[in-house]
């Protein structure tokens, strides 16, 4: 009887710690917006983080990307086969690619690689006390830490989108062709009649949202970390986690607005 009575007493203390939580991470977010437009711009900081998230991601999507579309490929030519209908295997891999699955596995791996390294990272300098060295020293730790790593995940994550749609289509193109033995002619026309550039352009914002998302989460982890060596894995596994879960609940809430 008593654990039945303490039932809400723990999900009013669970949504208490939740909503505790989310507002500490949107103070967060406004100091970095702050940061954004004040001086000093560290150019040489954003272009070694677009590098550390876009280049060192690119072997990864493009491994990844080639094996989703193949599969992908795979998958539809079995029911499209059914039909006779193996041309539009290249324009229902492009559809999907393109709107859902490209933003969306693109933000999966650049977050297990880039948002668990930048929250390691972070943690480790904070369980240091590097970063209170840094305020210290005057040196504002949101400017130089997290802004350029907020900024070049936000512009990064759309290229590499980009990346994993062509490179998907052509995973899908390869299958088509050698298992299907569908026509280079018309896997091109039934592509270009069904994917359209909005719905290009849809995946790529979605991406860059993203972008932003996975990077500020995984920021804020690192610099809300405490309790020396546990603390850091503690903030990396949680950024991960908390990465993942809300790239789900932004793509959600960025369909409902695209598909009204």
């Amino acid at each position: 009887m008593k654990k039945i009575l303490k039932i809400p007493e723990t999900i009013g203390l669970f949504l208490i710690k939740l909503f505790a939580g989310f507002g500490r991470f949107l103070i967060f977010i406004k100091d970095v917006f702050r940061w954004f437009f004040l001086p000093p711009f560290r150019i040489g900081l954003i272009v070694k983080q677009l590098e550390f998230v876009g280049n060192k991601s690119s072997t990864i999507i493009f491994i990844s990307a080639l094996f989703v579309g193949a599969v992908l490929g795979l998958q539809l030519g079995v029911i499209f086969k059914l039909f006779s209908a193996e041309g539009l295997m290249g324009a229902a891999t492009g559809k999907s690619l393109a709107l859902e699955l490209g933003p969306v596995m693109c933000g999966f791996i650049v977050i297990g690689r880039a948002g668990a390294a930048m929250a390691a990272e972070i943690a480790t300098m904070r369980v240091n006390e590097q970063i209170d060295a840094m305020e210290a020293m005057g040196v504002n730790p949101i400017s130089y830490l997290v802004v350029p790593r907020v900024i070049a995940s936000t512009i990064m994550m759309p290229i590499l989108a980009g990346i994993f749609l062509f490179v998907g289509v052509i995973g899908c193109y390869l299958v088509a062709v050698l298992f299907y033995r569908v026509d280079t002619m018309t896997f091109m026309q039934q592509l270009k009649w069904i994917v359209y550039w909005s719905d290009v352009v849809k995946g790529l914002v979605k991406a860059t949202v993203f972008g932003f998302i996975f990077s500020s989460i995984a920021c804020y982890k690192g610099f809300k970390a405490k309790g020396g060596a546990k603390g850091v894995g503690e903030a990396t596994t949680s950024a991960v986690v908390a990465g993942l879960l809300s790239i789900l609940v932004g793509d959600f809430i960025i369909t409902i607005f695209q598909v009204r």
